[in-house]
């Protein structure tokens, strides 16, 4: 799918990994071991976001974000 969400990715001293966040889609939080690898893993949070939230008759937001992902 090719969803248009703003994800922010920032380093965390605290655990040692990259953090992706997906504003848009309340609780969508990915990580990785570098930045690379969270902005993967991130790409399969949304999926599974939206996903259930279709299983369950939940709202979607319709994204807002500036960046895109094939």
């Amino acid at each position: 799918m090719n969803y248009r969400y703003e994800i922010i990715i920032h380093w965390s001293d605290e655990d040692n990994i990259f953090v992706a966040e997906v504003p848009e889609l309340q609780g969508c939080m990915a990580h990785g071991k570098d930045y690379d690898d969270a902005l993967t893993n991130i790409k399969e949070a949304i999926e599974l976001w939206i996903d259930t939230a279709k299983k369950y008759g939940d709202t979607i937001p319709q994204p807002k974000g500036r960046l895109m992902y094939a």
